[in-house]
């Protein structure tokens, strides 16, 4: 599917937010004259206010850059009562078969095998073939405790995920997903989860926050810019991790969250500087009339960022839904 950390319908990186959901946009030719840069991530363009059936590519060189600050993002104190969950399963020959929706080049893969025990399945999904063939290429081989991971790759749609397609999974990853969803969507991802009987994942969803430091008098309405045009055409944005909360409480799912944000420091300048792009774009993108000083408060942000006086937390929101044992689930 298009969605999620390969290739979320808003934006990049799914994510959007710079993070998660946006991602700098190629081609936008910033807007005007020297313009506010949306960088050269997007591959292709969705037409503008329309969530196509065929969304924008994500360069892989963008996940990448992003790849260090979601590993250190996503919470760890999540995995305990996901651990639990797992062990209690009855073993299968293959191994616990883990689904990744919006996989994009594979992530989140590379960062939960080698967290647990024992032999694993990883069924990749996403609409992108491009990104499917990284993910595919790049997956880790080994697990925790040295047994085997392997993978396949299946190219479709959110929409199709359904309880038949999980028959015999333990667990649903995704990550920068939820806040590029309806809440249709997110009704859809939850209720097949919940009928297959599998706990779900879902890492790094956009919490709407953002603080910097130095601070600056247009942070707060950049902000709140970037989150209308998260919640655009019924997308849920910063809502995303509430809905999916209750869709998931409503199907009789146990819910945690945890904050998972990125941390960016002068280390992550050239993450900084991408993500500036992208948010700033987003926010001018909603609100044009932003532009004049949007464009002026991006060169200045980008200068302290190259300073390396920047720092910058992008709060995200981790979730994780323990779904009710069923005579479907492994």
């Amino acid at each position: 599917m298009a969605v999620g950390e390969g290739d979320g319908r808003s934006s990049a990186g799914a994510h959007c937010d710079g993070s998660g959901p946006w991602a700098p946009a190629a081609g936008a030719g910033g807007h005007g004259r020297a313009g506010v840069d949306r960088g050269t991530v997007r591959l292709r363009e969705a037409s503008a206010g329309v969530r196509s059936d065929h969304p924008p590519r994500y360069a892989p060189e963008w996940l990448r850059l992003r790849e260090p600050a979601d590993a250190a993002a996503r919470a760890r104190d999540l995995l305990d009562p996901l651990r639990i969950r797992l062990a209690d399963l009855p073993g299968r020959a293959d191994g616990l078969v883990v689904h990744d929706v919006g996989c994009g080049t594979g992530s989140m893969g590379r960062w939960l095998a080698p967290l647990l025990d024992g032999a694993q399945h990883w069924v990749l999904h996403d609409r992108d073939p491009y990104l499917l063939h990284f993910a595919a290429v790049a997956a880790p081989r080994t697990a925790a405790d040295g047994s085997r991971v392997t993978v396949e790759t299946r190219r479709g749609d959110l929409a199709r995920l359904t309880s038949d397609a999980l028959t015999g999974a333990a667990l649903v990853t995704a990550s920068a997903l939820l806040d590029v969803l309806t809440a249709e969507e997110v009704g859809t991802l939850a209720a097949a989860c919940a009928a297959a009987g599998c706990p779900a994942l879902l890492t790094l969803s956009v919490a709407g926050r953002v603080d910097l430091t130095p601070a600056h008098p247009l942070d707060a309405e950049i902000t709140e810019a970037f989150n209308a045009h998260q919640r655009r055409t019924g997308m849920l944005g910063p809502d995303a991790v509430d809905a999916a909360a209750e869709a998931f409480a409503g199907h009789g799912a146990t819910v945690r969250a945890h904050p998972s944000p990125w941390r960016l420091g002068p280390d992550e300048a050239e993450l900084t500087a991408q993500w500036l792009r992208g948010w700033v774009g987003a926010a001018v993108e909603q609100r044009p009339e932003l532009r004049e000083r949007a464009d002026r408060y991006l060169h200045e942000r980008l200068a302290v960022c190259a300073a390396g006086e920047l720092r910058v937390v992008v709060h995200h929101t981790d979730l994780l839904a323990l779904c009710r044992p069923t005579g479907g689930a492994p």
